[in-house]
């Protein structure tokens, strides 16, 4: 039997630096630093740093950095935050969180992401921000949503969750906004050895109170300012990050090589194969084709030890939980058919041409049969 190709092998990415992380590891632990403290603020700092940002606020998930982002915009009850219905529910979960509603715009087919010519007729007076996703790690289109932005008074959030060391334009995704937030789940580009998150902005006095925010709404302990919450990053994620995060850079060009093998490999078959938009650098995430077959081609690969995935299966629009938003199917077409189109196939550094071959292989034998 030909050998398995894992979807995703975090045991391969770590064989190489395990030395440097029980290093890591083992300061922290002699630190007894658990919480906080020195490894994730250096690790912050190296962050926000890679970022191009003057702040970076370690949290521990992506989805407690995208909920303060809304309490540190004030956002609340009656409120409107517009956004992506195809996506991981964290985005829309955030501004639940916090009383308001997510209104959705469908995505543009090409990129996945928020589509810009769609945004403005959903604007109304209770809008109160933008929170577009780099969606697989493909940046979204920030200059337009940025004028929409000023045009209307907005703020704009970049969801950068699946992004890290993405391109817009030449720069680093991350300070087109007043707030970003990035998820570090360990299946990410850089991945903690468990949760992980942080908020990344200019903004000197909205980093200020995010850091309070995470604990327990507090500036100085046992004094609370306001309602806050336990969202710490712990001290070994934080040391974990820091040393894997000097080997990003490396990885996303890796990554951008398994992707041009894909596009190559797979460029003479039906599928149709992601793009990059031309203002866009791709982080790629994930490598997500699209075909009507969909399940079939997934029940092929898998029947032949192939690892893949599907993202995301049911927009957020259509989910049990957001019924009483009130859409209905068909409000978003072009999310809906790729939420029954889209496979992402393996990617990762650590894929080797071998692998990669036989990924396309096996897919062009589904064709051909």
């Amino acid at each position: 039997m030909d050998c398995p190709v894992p979807y995703l092998d975090l045991a391969a990415q770590m064989r190489p630096m395990r030395a440097e992380i029980d290093a890591a590891v083992a300061r922290t632990l002699d630190r007894c630093t658990f919480c906080l403290g020195p490894d994730v603020a250096e690790f912050e700092r190296a962050f926000a740093q890679f970022c191009g940002a003057q702040h970076a606020i370690g949290f521990n998930s992506g989805t407690s950095a995208l909920h303060v982002a809304m309490r540190l915009l004030d956002i609340g009850p009656g409120d409107e935050v517009i956004t992506t219905p195809y996506t991981f529910v964290a985005t829309s979960w955030a501004i639940s969180y916090v009383g308001a509603r997510p209104v959705y715009v469908d995505i543009d087919p090409a990129t996945f992401n928020l589509d810009p010519r769609r945004v403005e007729p959903a604007i109304t007076a209770r809008t109160k921000a933008l929170m577009p996703v780099h969606l697989y790690g493909q940046p979204s289109h920030l200059d337009p949503l940025r004028q929409l932005c000023q045009r209307y008074r907005l703020a704009l959030v970049e969801d950068a969750a699946q992004a890290h060391g993405a391109k817009y334009q030449g720069t680093v995704v991350g300070t087109a906004g007043v707030l970003s937030a990035f998820s570090f789940y360990p299946g990410k580009n850089l991945g903690a050895y468990g949760e992980g998150g942080a908020l990344v902005t200019n903004d000197a006095a909205l980093a200020t109170r995010a850091r309070a925010l995470r604990e327990h709404g507090s500036r100085e302990r046992y004094f609370h300012d306001e309602i806050g919450y336990n969202y710490r990053l712990e001290g070994i994620q934080g040391a974990v990050l820091g040393v894997k995060l000097k080997y990003l850079a490396a990885w996303n060009a890796a990554r951008r090589q398994v992707a041009r093998r894909y596009q190559e490999l797979l460029a003479h078959t039906p599928l149709q194969l992601p793009v990059e938009a031309d203002y866009a650098e791709s982080a790629w995430h994930l490598f997500v084709v699209r075909h009507p077959e969909r399940d079939a081609l997934k029940r092929h690969l898998e029947a032949h030890h192939i690892g893949c995935g599907l993202h995301y299966p049911l927009p957020l629009h259509l989910q049990k939980c957001f019924a009483s938003l009130g859409y209905q199917p068909g409000d978003f077409p072009a999310a809906e058919q790729a939420a029954r189109q889209c496979l992402s196939l393996p990617i990762y550094p650590e894929l080797t041409e071998t692998q990669i071959q036989r990924v396309a292989a096996v897919i062009a034998d589904f064709f051909r049969a």
